[in-house]
Formats: C-alpha cells, structure tokens, sequence
C-alpha cells in the first residue's frame, strides 16, 4: 500500500492576498489616488549597449546590381523593338 506524503494532507494557504485586509485598496478592488507605484523607467534603458549602428539605406551593391538587370531589360526590350519595326 502506498503511503501520502504530508504536503498532500496540509492545506497550504492561498498565495492571494485577501482583499478586505490589503492596505490601500478600496471596496471593489480599485485603488485611491496616491496609492499607486511610481513609474518605471523606459523600456529602452533596459537592453545592452549597442555598438554598432548601421547606416540606413541601401549600400552600393544592391543599388549597382538593380541597376545592371534594369539595363539589361532596356536593352532586350530595345533591341525587340527595333526588330519588329525592322
């Protein structure tokens, strides 16, 4: 037969504070003016030092590469013109 540890029999109380005995509560749960935390700092104090910021934009590459397919459709599309009007 197996036995039942004594944390199964205890009653363990609730975590909840009970609301009528929790200072600074008003009846219903809200909270009085003056009552209430300060605020916290911002959130983007919070993360690491970040040291390295890259540049906004486009770099020259993708621009120069855009560029070069750009050039190319131009010089099919001219060159299949000229034919057909040829």
């Amino acid at each position: 037969m197996r036995e039942t540890s004594p944390r199964a029999t205890t009653r363990e109380p609730n975590p909840d504070p009970d609301p009528e005995r929790t200072p600074g509560l008003e009846r219903g749960g809200g909270v009085p003016p003056g009552e209430t935390p300060p605020a916290e700092g911002s959130t983007p104090d919070a993360g690491p030092l970040e040291t390295h910021n890259p540049t906004k934009g486009w770099s020259r590459t993708p621009v120069i590469l855009i560029g070069l397919v750009v050039a190319c459709f131009v010089v099919l599309f001219l060159g299949w013109l000229l034919e057909l009007l040829g």
